[in-house]
């Protein structure tokens, strides 16, 4: 069976060790074996989490992503809704009777600065690292949390490296997974015949997922009539790739590339009339924030993400409104892999009966075996699960962007 939400487990929990304790004041001496055993197991839970919580300990969860710069948006996503997640689970009770801390570090998209997070999240404590929240930077702190055995729950690090040590997992699809879907979903839903790619060859998100479309158009009846290539040096002028896309008549550019880079191409084919369909994966979430930007140009884009804000079940609606309320924002996919991550180590650390007393490689060596045992209805998959790998197990879905909000394509 899928398993409840993490929230609606403990608040249900919580509310039948209260009804078994109501039963017991008003029962009658003449009360069946059930209802003592009922009322016996409630107290004992009662005892160890009151026991837990006079104990003083608790679990710490460390956060590395970019609270500052260009891609600010992805680090304060998840940084933001982390702390929903850990607010509401210390609420209903805390993992396994312990209060939850939460700290998040600014490594401003700089591996070194990444790993001095990291060393920094060390010295304050942290037995779980929440992090890094973009590849590259997770890559360089996945060499440090090896080497300390800890845990690592990378919420959006997609290159395949992120997760190449068995003390790594990640939330959201891989980079060739996330080609693959787009060139799928493209061909199935007959959006296309000529495709045109722009991508940052000096970044290996964007390049892994350009390789594994392009493999994945020739199976879907895609022609690849462009592909043209920046890098970090070259990210303001794409005059010249845009007009090489028109010119090859692509209808359609698939754009595995960061949100920045998105809305100059997007300026720069308005200025020579060229509308064809724009499509990319999760790096285009946030486009809607840029500064300076013209949101009506990104009318049309369309993005493969798991998430969309828009969606009508309880889950995304509750954490929707939980997330404008607290930051005056609406959450991107981002924030909702960071929310399930959150959950996830909560469902390992109740599977294994891990507590905070024990030390970071025995926590980590127990999570590793965990992760591959739970299943967690999630904002971004329902439900989701965990091979041995590192990778997660969930649905892709689509949003198009529509009146400068993101909604469901499908």
């Amino acid at each position: 069976m899928k398993k409840m939400n993490r929230v609606v487990s403990a608040v249900m929990a919580a509310s039948v060790a209260a009804l078994a304790l109501a039963g017991c004041g008003s029962s009658s001496s003449g009360s069946t074996d059930s209802s003592a055993a009922a009322t016996t197991t409630a107290a004992a839970e009662g005892t160890s989490s009151a026991a837990a919580a006079d104990s003083g300990a608790t679990f710490k969860i460390g956060v590395i992503g970019p609270l500052t710069g260009g891609a600010a948006q992805y680090g304060n996503g998840v940084a933001n809704a982390a702390q929903i997640a850990v607010d509401e689970i210390n609420a209903a009770g805390g993992m396994n009777g312990y209060q939850v801390e939460l700290q998040s570090e600014d490594d401003a998209l700089d591996n070194q600065q990444s790993v001095n997070c990291y060393n920094t999240l060390k010295d304050w404590g942290m037995q779980f690292l929440l992090g890094s929240v973009t590849s590259a930077c997770s890559i360089a702190v996945s060499e440090e949390t090896h080497n300390d055995n800890m845990f690592q729950l990378t919420p959006s690090g997609s290159a395949v490296d992120c997760v190449k040590y068995d003390n790594a997992f990640r939330v959201c699809f891989s980079d060739p997974n996330q080609g693959t879907k787009s060139a799928q979903y493209i061909g199935e839903h007959k959006l296309a015949t000529n495709v045109a790619i722009i991508y940052d060859s000096s970044d290996v998100y964007s390049s892994g997922i350009m390789s594994a479309f392009t493999t994945e158009a020739a199976n879907q009846g895609l022609n690849i009539v462009s592909s043209t290539a920046f890098t970090a040096d070259s990210k303001t002028d794409f005059s010249s790739q845009v007009q090489q896309a028109k010119d090859a008549g692509a209808d359609l550019v698939f754009l595995p590339i960061y949100y920045t880079e998105a809305a100059l191409i997007l300026q720069q084919a308005n200025a020579i009339g060229y509308s064809p369909i724009f499509f990319g994966c999760d790096g285009l979430d946030g486009i809607l924030s840029v500064e300076n930007f013209d949101t009506s140009l990104a009318e049309g884009v369309m993005l493969l993400t798991p998430f969309a804000a828009d969606a009508t079940d309880d889950l995304t609606v509750n954490f929707v409104k939980s997330y404008k309320d607290a930051y005056g924002d609406t959450p991107n996919q981002f924030a909702a892999d960071a929310y399930d991550g959150v959950y996830a180590i909560k469902a390992a650390v109740e599977e294994a009966g891990i507590t905070p007393d024990m030390s970071v490689s025995d926590i980590c060596d127990a999570m590793k075996d965990a992760m591959t045992k739970i299943s967690v209805h999630g904002l971004t998959g329902d439900p989701i699960t965990w091979t041995a790998d590192g990778e997660p197990e969930k649905e892709p879905k689509a949003v198009v962007i529509k009146d400068g909000a993101y909604v469901s394509a499908d």
